[in-house]
């Protein structure tokens, strides 16, 4: 059964929400250049700290040096750094050792089929990766509410070797498909469930009945 991450939290309540709908994590959006629900950093250690055992808190950052993205996962108090820019590789040791305990999660922008030896890259580093739809050379870094080539993300998931969410522009009526072409480890929403901006408790509804139904 796919593991399921609400992304794009902006609220207590929307934490409530998600948890009370099955969710396995939950995504909290620092600043970004572009794109949907960034909140404050001390609203996001706010949900951070108010969200129970076994449910993960992932900080969504642009930042992209180590020093910037450990800066940030300790301010925001989360168990777990998404970092959404394709960062230098380099980078990665010393962003280990600055973020003991806390789970690195690499975004792959899944733009051509030059992304599956960008998360081969990758996964030597990461904990996990997460395929989304950004386009970063347009400093665009998630939420766009499209999707991508599933073929090359079920490639991705086959070469990774870790654990793989996928993302962009999942909803109610695409997600068993989804599930069944690419066999991710977890998915990932934002867009597909919020309407003028807010979390929707139907279209979640309607989202977590069709995911748990593509396992059964």
């Amino acid at each position: 059964m796919p593991r399921l991450k609400v992304c794009c939290i902006s609220s207590l309540d929307e934490a409530r929400a998600a948890i009370a709908h099955g969710a396995h994590a939950l995504g909290l959006v620092g600043e970004m250049p572009t794109g949907p629900g960034p909140i404050p950093d001390d609203l996001i250690a706010a949900i951070a700290a108010s969200v129970p055992p076994g449910v993960s808190r992932f900080l969504l950052s642009s930042r992209d040096t180590a020093e910037g993205l450990a800066a940030h996962a300790h301010i925001a108090g989360v168990d777990t750094l998404q970092i959404v820019k394709h960062i230098d590789l380099a980078a990665y040791p010393g962003l280990r050792r600055a973020t003991p305990g806390v789970r690195l999660v690499q975004v792959i922008h899944v733009e051509d089929e030059g992304a599956v030896a960008l998360a081969r890259d990758y996964a030597r580093h990461a904990d996990a990766l997460l395929l989304d739809s950004g386009r970063p050379s347009s400093a665009e870094f998630g939420g766009t509410g499209r999707a991508h080539d599933w073929s090359v993300s079920r490639r991705i998931v086959e070469a990774a070797g870790v654990p793989v969410f996928l993302a962009g522009g999942l909803n109610a009526g695409n997600v068993a498909e989804a599930v069944r072409q690419v066999r991710p480890f977890g998915v990932d929403l934002c867009s597909g469930v919020r309407t003028d901006g807010a979390l929707d408790a139907a279209k979640l509804g309607a989202f977590v009945g069709a995911l748990w139904g593509s396992t059964s």
